[in-house]
């Protein structure tokens, strides 16, 4: 008896890779090569391409298209309806194959929100945020909060998803954080309330 689910609308196909306690819904599709981590959770109709990675602990709502190329660290959130893209020129006469597929990379923590389309070759920071609609066309920083056509950065987020104000401590939390040139790193010197 396998320790994690399927919808019997779903698809997996062979040599796939699924983590304990992870939930996959109603018409997903997980194509060949793909790894999927623990405890993680694909909401109706996601498809899951060819050799992606999704770490642990990663939650993927209704619509969402990974497509090869594509790899998600541990505690992604990829809102609704929201798309990558592996081929900067693509020809449906002309096919590149999964050989000239970019790559793009989501590091830990890190929200897309619903519609945002992010462009292949980038990557999104770690407990970076995407706001919905966004199209992002450039490497996002570490903790910063970017939207709009193309993104742009118009704030910082602290990992528990707070926008951070002035002074970059986050009022819930109580985390604090310097800026550096990748974004904003984690001061040690706090104490979560």
């Amino acid at each position: 008896m396998p320790d994690y689910y399927i919808h019997a609308t779903s698809t997996v196909d062979d040599n796939v890779t699924i983590g304990r306690d992870t939930k996959i819904w109603y018409f997903c599709h997980v194509q060949d090569g793909a790894a999927i981590g623990e405890s993680c959770s694909l909401g109706q109709n996601v498809n899951v391409s060819n050799n992606v990675k999704v770490g642990n602990g990663c939650k993927i709502q209704n619509n969402v298209l990974l497509c090869e190329g594509v790899e998600l660290e541990d505690y992604v959130f990829c809102g609704p309806s929201c798309v990558f893209t592996n081929d900067l020129t693509p020809r449906a006469k002309y096919p590149k194959g999964h050989d000239a597929y970019m790559k793009t990379l989501v590091r830990i923590g890190a929200t897309i929100g619903a519609n945002a389309t992010v462009v292949c070759g980038h990557t999104i920071g770690k407990w970076a945020m995407v706001a919905a609609g966004a199209v992002v066309t450039r490497d996002v920083q570490d903790y910063a909060l970017v939207a709009g056509v193309p993104a742009t950065r118009v704030g910082w987020v602290c990992e528990c998803g707070e926008i951070l104000k002035e002074g970059l401590k986050c009022h819930r939390c109580g985390r604090k954080y310097k800026e550096y040139e990748h974004g904003l790193f984690e001061e040690q010197d706090y104490t979560v309330s």
